[in-house]
C-alpha cells in the first residue's frame, strides 16, 4: 500500500513537475539521417512531442487518434506534432512501414539509442509533452485513454492563446 501511494505521488510529479526546455541530442529521421532535437521547432507556436513504440498498442491508438484530429488542431492553433519512436535496433525496421501504413500526417523521428527518451525523463510510452513557442515544456502526460486527446488540445489551446 505504501509503495502504491509513493508511486502515485511520483507519477503525479512526473506528469506536471518537469519544466524547462527540451535538451539537445541526436535523433534520426525514418530514413536514418542524423538530426538534432534543435530542429524540433514551430515558429513560436505550440509543439507536441509524443514518445511511442511500434510494439505499444496504446501508443498506436493514441497517435491514430491524434492523426484523426491533427488537421483541425493545426488549423485552429498552428501546433506541430513530432512523434518520437523509441524502438531499438531490433524493432526499428518496422517503424517506417507502420507509419506509412497509417499515413500519419505529422513528422516521425526515431530515437533508437534512447538518448532523447532518457534526456526527457520518459520511463514508459506513450508519453506526450506540450511545448510552448519557446520550446519550454508546458505540460506532459503518460498513458493513453479515450478522451485524452481532449485534454491535450486544451493545453495546446492555452498556449496558442498566449502567443
Amino acid at each position: 500500500m505504501k509503495w502504491n501511494i509513493i508511486w502515485l505521488l511520483l507519477l503525479g510529479f512526473s506528469m506536471f513537475g518537469q519544466s524547462g526546455s527540451i535538451p539537445t541530442v541526436e535523433i534520426k529521421t525514418m530514413d536514418g539521417k542524423i538530426i538534432s532535437t534543435d530542429s524540433i521547432t514551430n515558429e513560436g507556436k505550440p509543439i507536441i512531442i509524443s514518445f511511442w513504440a511500434t510494439w505499444c498498442k496504446p501508443c498506436i491508438k493514441e497517435l491514430t487518434t491524434f492523426a484523426e484530429h491533427y488537421d483541425e488542431w493545426v488549423e485552429e492553433t498552428g501546433v506541430k506534432l513530432f512523434a518520437i519512436s523509441v524502438d531499438d535496433q531490433r524493432t526499428l525496421p518496422s517503424v517506417k512501414p507502420l507509419v506509412n501504413g497509417k499515413a500519419w500526417p505529422f513528422t516521425v523521428y526515431c530515437d533508437p539509442n534512447g538518448d532523447f527518451k532518457r534526456a526527457m525523463n520518459v520511463v514508459n510510452v506513450p508519453h506526450t509533452f506540450v511545448l510552448d513557442g519557446k520550446r519550454q515544456i508546458a505540460w506532459q502526460h503518460s498513458t493513453f485513454a479515450e478522451g485524452s486527446e481532449d485534454e491535450l488540445i486544451e493545453q495546446v489551446r492555452k498556449i496558442a492563446k498566449k502567443h
